[in-house]
């Protein structure tokens, strides 16, 4: 059953309980439940209303605001979000060992290796949104996004040093 509920309309759900609607989306609500934490719930989702409130006529919502913002900054500045690092190699360094014995190895900090591994993430980033910008045919700009996709693919080897999986490379096989 769809509904036309609003910020802070009270809702108990069959599966998670009671809760409060702390944001809306085209096609679905975001809950905290007082037993289940945050829920992201379909609009279409079978639920009881118990306390609801009228949607202003406004529908974007911070989250909308807040993403779009994200978004404008990262197409034309050098802002970068915050990746964390995962805890485990927080601290810790790559030892590079040339095959050649006669040479000395040499010790790169993770933190640095990461800084850059993102900083390279975050230009992949920008070139994909000026060649979409871009006035080439659309058939051009696929060829250059499959490209651009087999980057990100060989780059999911540095994965593991991402604390979190939303920050990770995902090839072709991880899209769609």
């Amino acid at each position: 059953m769809e509904y036309n509920l609003g910020i802070g309309s009270r809702i108990k759900h069959p599966r998670f309980g009671v809760g409060v609607i702390i944001n809306v989306t085209s096609n679905a609500f975001r809950v905290t439940f007082i037993d289940s934490g945050y829920k992201e719930i379909p609009a279409t989702d079978d639920f009881e209303v118990l306390d609801e409130m009228v949607p202003d006529t406004d529908t974007v919502s911070m989250y909308d605001i807040e993403r779009t913002l994200r978004d404008i900054l990262r197409k034309w500045s050098d802002a970068t979000e915050v990746v964390k690092l995962g805890d485990k190699w927080t601290g810790g360094k790559m030892v590079l060992q040339p095959g050649n014995t006669g040479l000395a190895s040499k010790e790169v900090p993770i933190d640095q290796f990461f800084h850059k591994i993102v900083m390279v993430r975050d230009r992949i980033r920008v070139l994909e949104q000026k060649v979409n910008a871009s006035n080439l045919t659309d058939e051009e700009k696929v060829d250059i996004q499959q490209y651009i996709t087999r980057v990100y693919g060989s780059l999911t080897t540095f994965n593991v040093l991402f604390k979190f999986s939303e920050d990770q490379f995902v090839g072709e096989k991880g899209k769609g």
